[in-house]
Parts: structure tokens; sequence; C-alpha cells
């Protein structure tokens, strides 16, 4: 399918990629009722919430917390600040005592593992112990980590999400929100995408023990590659899931189920009416070249102007033969022009309703021209004005 583009030009009003409703053009079916505290189903692609309950209602957490603490550590990792083989220490505080009251993956006191088999053991046993090691290894102490965590949450954009501790062990001032956890899923899966397939194991052996991924719908549905559970008494039973189907990824939340069979049961009932409603379409794809627009006192003419992403919009399925889009371009451009600097808007629509607005940037940078051409063009400006 191909986009019919209209250049129009007006006053650009400048803003991010903003999905707007995906109700055009098609009858969507209404979401399962679900009787939870909070849910939230998120097009990876494109940002979109298809659907969502109580989705900023800043709830316990509980092991989704995990979430947070792996995605630390995997930036870590990636930037060379941890390397997998490094050999961090086991204190008293970290080691569980064997008990059974919390989930751990049996590390021994004053004993030690390596950086990788504790990521392994946060992301797929949900291992306390291995968040407390973790944690004090790259921060000192774990309120000291839970600090990291903070800082990193508000530099990812969650604005309802406060930590206390590593594991999400109960705290009246630890929370998070299903809004939250979708928008970590997603910067976990792209931000450090070579070890997303650890979210996928659905079992993991250290030390003698063999635990497996307590992520039913991991042995239930093949599309489902991640995340985690989470329960505590006071929270529920919760889950942060990812799957993918025909080129469609999406990212769904519950929290505060009643059991586990309805942490499996309610995820999987909201991913089967999202794939079956709706679609991802991406029509134009970063570093495409839309139009040509005219520019003022520059060296060149004109520059051409394309897109710094991919322009993913979500669609209910069959809108996707009335999807329009019109080129929004910023009135008179002047040099100098820099590479990545907005000069107006792509606006898709179905059947006359805005789906999708996604910046038109500057592909090529344009200098500023000499001063008779400037001259020259200021009076031709200046004429046109008139005239």
């Amino acid at each position: 399918m191909k986009m019919r583009v209209i250049k129009q030009v007006a006053a650009a009003v400048v803003c991010s990629c903003l999905l707007g409703t995906a109700q055009a053009g098609a009858y969507v079916p209404p979401p399962p009722q679900l009787d939870d505290n909070a849910y939230l189903v998120m097009d990876d692609g494109s940002g979109a919430i298809l659907a969502a309950k109580n989705a900023d209602a800043r709830l316990g957490p509980a092991s989704l917390t995990k979430l947070m603490t792996s995605y630390i550590v995997e930036r870590a990792l990636i930037e060379g600040r941890l390397h997998e083989t490094d050999v961090v220490p086991v204190s008293e505080s970290a080691w569980r005592h064997g008990s059974n009251q919390e989930s751990t993956m049996f590390l021994p006191v004053h004993g030690s593992a390596s950086v990788i088999d504790l990521l392994r053991g946060i992301v797929i046993v949900s291992a306390n112990d291995a968040c407390t090691a973790i944690a004090e290894y790259m921060a000192g102490t774990e309120a000291a980590f839970a600090d990291i965590m903070n800082h990193t949450a508000a530099s990812l954009g969650l604005h309802n999400t406060h930590y206390m501790n590593a594991s999400g062990l109960p705290d009246p001032d630890h929370y998070s929100s299903a809004r939250d956890l979708a928008v970590l899923a997603h910067h976990i899966i792209h931000d450090n995408a070579s070890y997303y397939r650890i979210y996928s194991e659905r079992e993991m052996s250290w030390g003698g023990h063999t635990q497996g991924n307590r992520n039913a719908l991991l042995y239930t549905d093949p599309s489902v590659d991640g995340l985690k559970t989470g329960h505590t008494e006071a929270s529920g039973y919760s889950l942060v899931a990812s799957a993918q189907r025909q080129g469609m990824r999406l990212i769904v939340v519950v929290l505060g189920t009643k059991s586990m069979q309805e942490r499996a049961d309610q995820p999987r009932a909201l991913l089967n009416w999202a794939f079956s409603a709706y679609q991802t379409v991406v029509p134009y794809h970063r570093g495409d070249v839309l139009t040509q627009a005219h520019v003022w006192f520059g060296q060149q003419d004109s520059v051409p102007l394309g897109l710094a992403a991919d322009l993913a919009l979500t669609l209910p399925r069959g809108a996707q033969s009335s999807l329009k889009a019109s080129l929004v371009l910023n009135p008179r451009l002047q040099a100098p022009l820099h590479v990545g600097q907005v000069a107006g808007q792509v606006v898709s629509t179905v059947d006359g309703k805005i789906v999708g607005k996604q910046d038109l940037v500057v592909m090529r940078d344009d200098p500023q021209a000499g001063f008779f051409k400037r001259l020259w063009q200021h009076l031709l400006m200046f004429l046109s004005r008139i005239f």
C-alpha cells in the first residue's frame, strides 16, 4: 500500500512522534474486561496505547522492580563498566539463608558469582540475593543503588516510579505504574537488545539448583519472548510480557491479578485481542527523502527533508487502505540549516482523523550563502511580501 502524499505549506507545530487514537477507519471491539488493579497494552513499534486501565496509578511493582535492576546491569555491560566474567562477592546482607521466603538463586554467604550469572538469576528466577549482590557491587550499598535506579527512571521519563530497593520488597515509597513498566520494557528490548534473549529462557541451573522461569506464557505462547513476573501478598500477581506476531510487537502489563492462573490468562486475552484488532504499519523509514524544501539565504536553494526515525503507525485491521499523509512544511526556511533540524511534519490520517504526527527533519547541511546572494534574496523576499 502506498500512501498518497499531499504537500501543504503551513506553520508547523513542533512535536515528537505522537500517535493518536487508533480507532479511526474500522470497528474495533472493546478489550477484555479484567478484574485486576491495572493493565496496559502498547504497540512497541509506534508507542500507541491500545487499551489501558489505571495506567498511571502508583502500585507496588513487587519483582517487576527487577526489570530496572537488570536494565542498569545490562547498560553497564554494554558500556563496558561491567564485564560478564567479573566476580561479585556475596555479603551476609545479600545471602538469603537458604530460605524459601524469598526468590533466590541460592548464592552462598561469602561466596561469589559472575555478573552474567547474577543477571540471569535476576531475570529468569527473580533472585533477590542476586539483586542485592549486584547492587552492592555496583554502588556500595543497596540504598545507593536505589538512587541509581531512580536517576535512571527519571532519565527514561518514568513519572510514576520510585524505588527503595533492587528486588521489589514492599515499601510505601516503592511504586511504579503500568505505563512506566511498559516504557521500561520497551527500553530493555531496544537499548539492550543483545541481552534480551535472556528474558525468554525457560530455566536456569546454578550451584546445583535448577529453577524454571515463572512466566507461564513462555511455555504456552510461542510468540511471547519475555519479560518478567512479580508477586507479593500486598501487590498480587503481576506480569510484563512482550510478544511478536506477523511483524508487530506488543507489550502488555497486568498488575494485581488474584492468582498465578489469572496472571497468565489475562495478558493472553489482551494479546489475542490486540493482535486480532490492530496492525503496525511503517509507510516510511528513517532516512527516506520525502520532499525537497526551498531555502532562503543558503548556499543551496533547497534541502532534502525526511525522517529521523521510522514512521510507525498503529491502525485497526482493514484501515490501511484509507491511510493518507500530508507534509506540513515550515514557511520560509532560512539558512544556516543543519542535519536533524526540524523543518515540518508528516501528518497521517485515516478517514480524516489524525492517527500520527512525526517531525520532518533536514537531511543535509546548508550553510549560509555569501553576502551578495543574501542581499539579492532579501530583496526578493521583500518584493514577495508586497506583491
